[in-house]
């Protein structure tokens, strides 16, 4: 991935290449994300706005043709996290700012996108439906929960703010690689909450999880930030035992099959906010809102 990236950052035609290249595929469109990402973090705002601007045509097109909107809401949602980046050069402000792009995301497609919302609930509908009869076979009938045009929004949101984080991380990881070997790693285990940021977050959550079945899904998106804290909390925590990368790739597997692990992740992230383990562990706090960032980052930013 670091050859990829080094062969983006030659040149703005071979940026143009690779962005136009992935836009233009439902399977490889992060790509493109990440590399509006990295253009952006690394030339500024005119850079990475006028690769977005040419990315939104295939973009564009698939909305068209298919109907799906995934693609260009992740190049756009990917995009106004690299400028909270770049503007505040702040990891933690640019992963808030990720509730803001999922509860708009889904917003736009309750409004605008009801007959694509209306496909989906379909088949849904109709994946549910055989999964229920495989598993009433030669038992008690199964019923499963339909979900409705409001979760799967909620649900199509979340993942949006979900994968525009990741292109982002990427596109960090790719600008460390490249200009700061190792900053990435250290950046991001720093990754930390005040306690009044992770209590709204998880407040907001709570309040809309009350509210009934069809809004569970929008209390994910404001998860989202302390997910990503929890688990850089878990990075920095086996750096400081020395845990090597099978540990890690163990909590990762753990995580995506059982969700006791999800809720312990988010609520060692808001424990963490409260009493900063990572100083208790490595006497140096984390990395919290207020903090603008390194120096060797404001001396990307003035780049150009």
């Amino acid at each position: 991935m670091k050859g990829l990236a080094e062969f983006v950052m030659r040149g703005r035609f071979q940026a143009l290449l690779v962005t136009v290249a992935g836009a233009g595929s439902l399977m490889f469109c992060w790509i493109s994300a990440a590399v509006v990402a990295l253009v952006t973090l690394r030339k500024g705002a005119g850079a990475g706005v006028w690769l977005l601007l040419w990315a939104l045509l295939p973009a564009g097109t698939l909305l068209y043709v298919f109907g799906d909107s995934g693609p260009l809401t992740l190049l756009a949602g990917t995009m106004c996290l690299a400028l909270v980046l770049r503007n505040t050069v702040s990891l933690p402000m640019a992963i808030l700012a990720s509730v803001a792009v999922g509860g708009v995301s889904g917003l736009g497609l309750v409004v605008f996108g009801g007959e694509y919302l209306d496909q989906v609930v379909v088949y849904f509908g109709e994946f549910l439906a055989t999964l229920e009869q495989q598993l009433s076979q030669g038992g008690e009938p199964v019923v499963l929960a339909k979900p409705d045009a409001v979760q799967i929004a909620g649900m199509l949101g979340a993942g949006t703010a979900l994968m525009s984080v990741l292109c982002l991380l990427l596109a960090r990881y790719w600008q460390a690689a490249l200009y700061n070997p190792g900053g990435f790693g250290q950046e991001f285990k720093a990754l930390y909450y005040p306690a009044t940021v992770s209590t709204a977050l998880a407040v907001a959550a709570i309040v809309l999880a009350g509210l009934g079945a069809q809004y569970r899904t929008w209390s994910v998106i404001c998860l989202l930030p302390l997910t990503f804290a929890g688990v850089a909390l878990v990075h920095a925590r086996a750096q400081s035992r020395g845990r090597g990368r099978g540990w890690l790739a163990g909590f990762y597997v753990a995580w995506l099959l059982f969700d006791p692990v999800k809720l312990l992740v988010v609520f060692s992230a808001i424990a963490d906010s409260w009493f900063n383990f990572r100083q208790r562990w490595t006497g140096k706090p984390g990395t919290d809102l207020s903090e603008a960032g390194k120096p060797e980052d404001d001396e990307d930013k003035d780049e150009h």
